[in-house]
C-alpha cells in the first residue's frame, strides 16, 4: 500500500517524495492519533484469514456487513450523531438477512470439529465488523477533529492519508512480527514460504486502500453501496462456481435483506426521490 499510495502521489498528482515528508511533519499530531485505527486495520487484515478458513466466502461476505450496525453504533456512541429512520429499518432488515444466512441447513451435520471451526470464522467476521466500524468513526473524529490545525488538507489528496496510515501499520505489524516470529525471521528470513498466492493477497489489499481512497473522493454514499450490494451477490455466486458452495434457500433470501439494508442504509433522500415530491411545494 505504501508503495501503490507513493506512486499515485509521484505519477497522478506530480507531486514530490519531498511533498509526503512535509505534509508528514506538518501532520505529525495526526500520525501519532492513527496509531489506533492502523492497528484495528492490520487486526482486520489477520481476522480475514481466520475468517476464511473456517467458514465459506459466502457467508463471509455477508456477515462481514454487520459493520454498518458496528459503525451505526460507534457513530451514536463517540460522535453523537443520530441515526435516521430508514438506517433504522435498514439495520433492522441487515440483522435479520444476517440470521437468515447463518441459519443451519437441516440436511448438513456438522462434527464438533466443524461446528467449532465454524463458530471461530463467524467470531473472527464479526470481530473484522467491530473493528472495522470502530476504525472508520474513529478515523473520522480525528480527522474532524483536526480540521483547524496547520495543514491545508486541500492541497494534499487522499493518498498522502493513505501513506500515513501505511507508515503507521508498518511500525506496528513490524512489532508484532519482531515480537511473536523473531526466531523463525532470524532462521529463515522475512520473506519465508512467499508465493503467488501471498503475491496476490499482498496486491489486493494494497490496490484495495488506493479504490477506497477512490471512492471516497469520486463517489458518493449511493454508488457505494450499489457496489457492496453487488459484491455481496457477486460473491455467493462466484463461492457457487469456483468452489462448489451449496447455499440453501434461507441463504437466498438472507441476501435479498441484506442487499437491500445495504441500499437503504446508503441512501439519500429517499422519500423524494422515491414518490417525487418537490420540496419547494
Amino acid at each position: 500500500k505504501l508503495v501503490f499510495s507513493t506512486s499515485y502521489i509521484l505519477f497522478v498528482d506530480k507531486r514530490s517524495i519531498g511533498s509526503i515528508v512535509q505534509f508528514m511533519k506538518d501532520d505529525h499530531r495526526n500520525s501519532i492519533l492513527l496509531a489506533v485505527p492502523a492497528a484495528a486495520y492490520s487486526l482486520q487484515m489477520s481476522l480475514e484469514y481466520v475468517a476464511l478458513e473456517n467458514i465459506d466466502a459466502s457467508v463471509f461476505s455477508v456477515l462481514v456487513q454487520t459493520k454498518l450496525l458496528a459503525t451505526a453504533s460507534f457513530a451514536v456512541f463517540l460522535m453523537g450523531k443520530t441515526i435516521k429512520k430508514i438506517q433504522v429499518i435498514s439495520l433492522v432488515l441487515l440483522t435479520a438477512g444476517v440470521m437468515l444466512c447463518n441459519m443451519k441447513n437441516q440436511n448438513v451435520v456438522l462434527t464438533e470439529e466443524e461446528e467449532k471451526g465454524r463458530m471461530t470464522g463467524m467470531m473472527a467476521t464479526l470481530g473484522i465488523a467491530l473493528s472495522s466500524g470502530f476504525a472508520s468513526v474513529y478515523t473520522e473524529k480525528v480527522i474532524k477533529a483536526q480540521r483547524n490545525n496547520n495543514v491545508a488538507r486541500q492541497n494534499y489528496s487522499l493518498a498522502y492519508m493513505q501513506v500515513q496510515l501505511a507508515l503507521v501499520s508498518l511500525v506496528i505489524i513490524g512489532l508484532y512480527a519482531c515480537i511473536k516470529d523473531y526466531d523463525a525471521i532470524v532462521t529463515g528470513g522475512l520473506f519465508q514460504n512467499f508465493n503467488m498466492g501471498a503475491f496476490f493477497s499482498i496486491f489486493n489489499s494494497a490496490i484495495g486502500g488506493l479504490i477506497v481512497a477512490a471512492v471516497l473522493k469520486f463517489a458518493d454514499a449511493v454508488l457505494k453501496g450499489y457496489a457492496t450490494a453487488i459484491s455481496v451477490i457477486l460473491t455467493g455466486v462466484l463461492s457457487m462456481v469456483m468452489f462448489g458452495t451449496r447455499l440453501p434457500i434461507n441463504y437466498f433470501m438472507g441476501i435479498i435483506n441484506v442487499v437491500c439494508a445495504v441500499l437503504l442504509y446508503n441512501a439519500r433522500d429517499l422519500d423524494r426521490n422515491m414518490c417525487g415530491s418537490n420540496p419547494s411545494k
